[in-house]
């Protein structure tokens, strides 16, 4: 009889322990905070995020927070207070303040970090990372760019083989799209050259737009626009010349009617839906690594549009070398930093 009792307890303490640890290692998410460097309203990067977030708070019934740092490096570490202090669950833009986040998620092991855009890594390594797969879409707008300045049919493009781009600022990602965004071009004809600006600014449309004025003042036929809200003031340009921009991060091709030929699409929002359900469904993973390209929809080209500007034809041809990127024909080359 001792021994079926203490046979009995054994059990009972085994399945105690293994709901005891079920329990602790489930994350929290019942509230999730925004939390990016910059601010919303840029129609682009940082409002495809909100989408996200309004999305979650919709389909999971959670509180959603979103905290605006407004490119002041004096509200970062204040930022990250508020956010640990509110939320289970933070997805953070973290450009400028990188070592900060480290900091924090390494001091609060039992916060669920999502680190979007760039590649963060912490001693505890507990930050997730979303790395978007920017090459492969910045390549097609390279395509779009070198097909567009070659079809002089269309209103106001010159016998030149120039494009632009016109940067918020200098750093690894808008470096990979500047990098892609060469290579895609000249995939199509070699002798296309490309002009860049940057503005040391994200949120200046005014800058954005007087960048872009001086491109097409140099003979450039269209201008990737890889700026944020700033970018705003590139596709202003655009119109006001009769001449021809590329949007980013979500579908611009509208905002300036006839003159925005693509918009290269970062779904940043998409993200933050999928990584969530994988919180909720409890498959998250800490500490990894996730990659969005073409395949996954984390990225992509976009020529849709109420009134479209290219032909048929060229559409067809992107869309031709869009697939095969899919399919693992065309292997995009990845930007890599000189350090």
């Amino acid at each position: 009889m001792k021994k079926i009792l203490f046979g009995l307890i054994a059990v009972l303490l085994v399945f105690s322990l293994v709901g005891c640890s079920s329990t602790a290692a489930a994350p929290k998410t019942t509230k999730v905070v925004y939390l990016i460097n910059g601010a919303l309203g840029d129609n682009a990067f940082y409002d495809s995020g909100q989408k996200g977030m309004d999305q979650i708070a919709k389909d999971y019934g959670v509180e959603t927070r979103t905290i605006e740092a407004n490119f002041d490096a004096g509200k970062y570490e204040p930022s990250l207070e508020a956010a640990v202090n509110y939320a289970d669950v933070i997805f953070v833009i973290s450009y400028g303040f990188e070592d900060q986040l480290k900091e924090y998620a390494d001091k609060y092991p039992n916060k669920t970090f999502v680190n979007i855009d760039t590649i963060v890594q912490n001693d505890k390594k507990t930050i997730t990372s979303v790395d978007f797969v920017e090459e492969e879409s910045a390549y097609l707008a390279g395509v779009v760019a070198a097909y567009t300045t070659e079809d002089t049919s269309l209103s106001g493009v010159n016998a030149d083989k120039k494009i632009g781009a016109v940067a918020g600022d200098s750093d690894p990602v808008t470096e990979a799209f500047i990098y892609a965004y060469t290579n895609g071009a000249k995939s199509i004809d070699p002798a296309i050259t490309v002009d860049t600006k940057y503005l040391d600014s994200w949120d200046d449309t005014a800058k954005g737009k007087q960048a872009a004025l001086q491109l097409f003042d140099m003979g450039d036929d269209v201008i990737f626009q890889i700026a944020s809200a700033a970018g705003m003031g590139v596709l202003q340009a655009a119109g006001d010349r009769g001449l021809y921009a590329i949007g980013v991060d979500t579908n611009q091709n509208d905002i300036v009617p006839g003159h925005v030929v693509a918009s290269d699409v970062k779904n940043v929002g998409q993200a933050i839906i999928e990584v969530f359900k994988t919180i909720k469904e409890g498959t998250y993973k800490p500490g990894v690594t996730l990659s969005y390209g073409l395949a996954t929809g984390g990225v992509d080209i976009d020529m849709s549009a109420k009134a479209p500007v290219l032909s048929k034809d060229i559409q067809d041809k992107v869309n031709a070398i869009r697939q095969q990127i899919i399919d693992g024909k065309l292997k995009v080359e990845i930007y890599k930093p000189a350090n």
